[in-house]
């Protein structure tokens, strides 16, 4: 994928005049702000930047240098991406033990089906070390004994391999604000719930509980609010009366892994844009991507009774009815 503009993220504790050094910075070395968005969250400061590098006066090296030094200053770190023409983008995939999405993404990157290259599996446990290395594909564990991630290390590994994107395949760790924000919009998650509907840990063993007849997955932007992005791709199944939880993970995991890899797709073919956190097709009649249940389904919903028309001719009934009516 090519990028035209130079990317800027900045991500730390907010500071007073910080925005004005960093504007006058760019101004300075005749790189000129194209877009510009600031957040903050939970006491931790977001600062993007789309810049036209292309007639600055100082080499990229010296650029990147010098405006790490001013954030240093004010006790943020900074991320910078500058133009590339790359013909691919570049995939982490972090990992915690189940193989089943990381499957399925090495093997449609492997069979050329996944128009991007998976540079790095990342996992807080080394389980799935071995499937990655079938693939040869370099495999890093983060995790301590008990898998808690080591947050800077994955930071310093997604910059030295220079990744575009991060595949969530069943990674089982909420990744903190710092790391949301400067991946911002880059980030795809597989939940195994038909979200909004349950939320966080267990959601296969919340839909026995609460008695779903239909459960399902998710595959979502991931956002700094748990397993509340913007859906991308969804997938469903019936729940058989006498399920348990292991039931449902047979019947969703491969659905799991389809609809996390329906949503990379989609992602690294630019075919989604976000608007009012909702995803939506930017060429929906150009595709036959699945975003949800199959075609088939909508053949099956009655088209009667509907509130305001008439049953048989179709025609809109009589407004002045009143609301008892």
């Amino acid at each position: 994928m090519t990028r035209e503009w130079t990317e800027i993220t900045v991500v730390g504790e907010d500071d007073t005049g910080l925005i004005a050094e960093v504007t006058s910075f760019l101004f300075e070395r005749n790189a000129n702000i194209v877009d510009l968005d600031q957040a903050v969250r939970d006491g931790t400061f977001r600062m993007t930047m789309e810049i036209d590098t292309s007639e600055m006066v100082t080499t990229q090296l010296k650029f990147q240098e010098d405006l790490e030094d001013l954030c240093d200053g004010f006790g943020v770190d900074v991320q910078v991406r500058f133009p590339s023409d790359c013909e691919n983008q570049s995939i982490a995939v972090l990992v915690t033990k189940e193989s089943h999405c990381l499957e399925a993404l090495l093997e449609a990157w492997n069979s050329g089906e996944l128009d991007a290259d998976i540079e790095v599996v990342i996992g807080n446990h080394d389980d799935l070390q071995p499937l990655a290395a079938q693939y040869d594909v370099p495999f890093h564990d983060i995790g301590d004994e008990k898998g808690a991630p080591n947050e800077e290390e994955l930071l310093d590994l997604l910059t030295d391999y220079d990744i575009d994107l991060i595949a969530l395949a069943r990674y089982i760790r909420i990744l903190s604000p710092e790391i949301v924000f400067r991946y911002e919009s880059r980030i795809i998650n597989v939940h195994p719930s038909l979200l909004p509907a349950f939320p966080g840990a267990a959601a296969y063993r919340q839909a026995l509980e609460e008695g779903a007849r239909i459960a399902g997955v998710s595959a979502h932007y991931v956002t700094t609010d748990l397993d509340q992005g913007p859906i991308i791709t969804q997938r469903s199944f019936n729940v058989p009366s006498d399920a348990t939880e292991a039931d449902l993970k047979r019947l969703g995991q491969p659905l799991e892994a389809e609809a996390l890899l329906e949503a990379i797709k989609l992602h690294l073919d630019e075919e989604l844009s976000v608007q009012f956190g909702r995803t939506e097709l930017e060429n929906p009649g150009e595709t036959d991507t699945q975003l949800g249940a199959p075609q088939e389904l909508n053949r099956l919903i009655p088209d009667q009774p509907v509130d305001g028309f008439d049953a048989v001719a179709g025609d809109e009934t009589d407004e002045t009815a009143t609301a008892d009516d």
